[in-house]
């Protein structure tokens, strides 16, 4: 896992992220460190919208994604939150 990801705890998309819709999934653009990144899943993009609603990232995860393919979504999210696309959520 990535070095400051982790899953059990409470992550939300970062508030200078935006997510734009496209036909793979979506866009997610940082206003902040200007960096890019493509959610190629629309499964993905749930996930990461509905990080916020859910006690911990894994939590989010589990909610919509078959357990076989959990490993690439635990990964997808560690990548997005080495980029700063997902920061962990304040209480």
């Amino acid at each position: 896992m990535t070095p400051g990801f982790d899953p059990d705890v409470p992550w939300q998309r970062a508030r200078s992220v935006a997510l734009r819709p496209e036909p793979f999934g979506a866009l997610a653009y940082h206003f902040g460190n200007r960096t890019l990144s493509f959610l190629k899943s629309q499964t993905l993009v749930t996930v990461v919208e509905s990080l916020a609603e859910h006690p911990t990232a894994r939590a989010a995860i589990e909610a919509g994604v078959p357990e076989g393919q959990r490993p690439a979504y635990l990964k997808a999210l560690a990548d997005l939150a080495r980029t700063q696309m997902i920061e962990v959520r304040s209480s």
